[in-house]
């Protein structure tokens, strides 16, 4: 029986190749509800290997991670919450507005379910004070692996597609999401016990 690969956690269909190295003018934080840590589904996980300047830090409710701390007060970035709402700014304006005062981007990603995520925005008065801001995309979300998505909604790895986009890098932005296509496809094979035969889906693809 073949044994799970140590990095992807799959055991038929190791898809690390795949994963492209990424490198921005920015700092992505992971902001991680806890439950996120044991859920295979999680693709946070990706953006913390492929993109360079990526950090995760795990939510508690009485007491912000210190690392996330030093770098949200750090006189060289412009922390930025990814959380649409009434008032939040576009994510182009933000960055825009950032790098003409000579500051890096910091991109607070919430990693959790959207029901998760409004409630460590409620919880956490420690991120009042952080602007806003939201993506505007066209695309629909290509995540399959988890039940009752919000339309609408994008996983974490789209998230940081659209960041990345938005920071002028298209090429890497579109190498994310073709990855992540590939990871939803073997992921589902190797629950089900098999390889994932890409040339064949390729095969049945263009056929219609």
């Amino acid at each position: 029986m073949a044994a799970f690969c140590p990095e992807c956690q799959l055991r038929y269909n190791c898809i690390c190749e795949y994963l492209p190295s990424i490198e921005i003018n920015a700092h992505i934080a992971l902001l991680m509800h806890e439950n996120e840590l044991t859920r295979d589904t999680n693709t946070g996980q990706w953006l913390l290997k492929s993109t360079q300047t990526t950090s995760q830090h795990i939510w508690q409710r009485k007491r912000p991670c210190s690392r996330l701390m030093a770098l949200i007060t750090h006189p060289n970035y412009q922390p930025l919450l990814l959380f649409p709402e009434k008032h939040s700014q576009l994510i182009n304006n933000a960055i825009w507005l950032s790098q003409s005062q000579g500051k890096k981007p910091l991109f607070i990603i919430i990693d959790g379910t959207w029901q998760e995520a409004r409630k460590i925005v409620r919880k956490s008065p420690w991120l009042n004070d952080i602007p806003k801001v939201h993506i505007k995309t066209s695309r629909p979300s290509s995540y399959q692996l988890r039940r009752n998505q919000e339309l609408g909604n994008l996983c974490t790895l789209e998230v940081g597609a659209e960041i990345i986009q938005a920071l002028g890098d298209k090429s890497s932005a579109e190498k994310l999401r073709l990855f992540l296509g590939h990871y939803c496809q073997a992921f589902h094979a190797d629950k089900s016990g098999h390889q994932f035969d890409s040339k064949s889906a390729k095969r049945r693809k263009e056929a219609g």
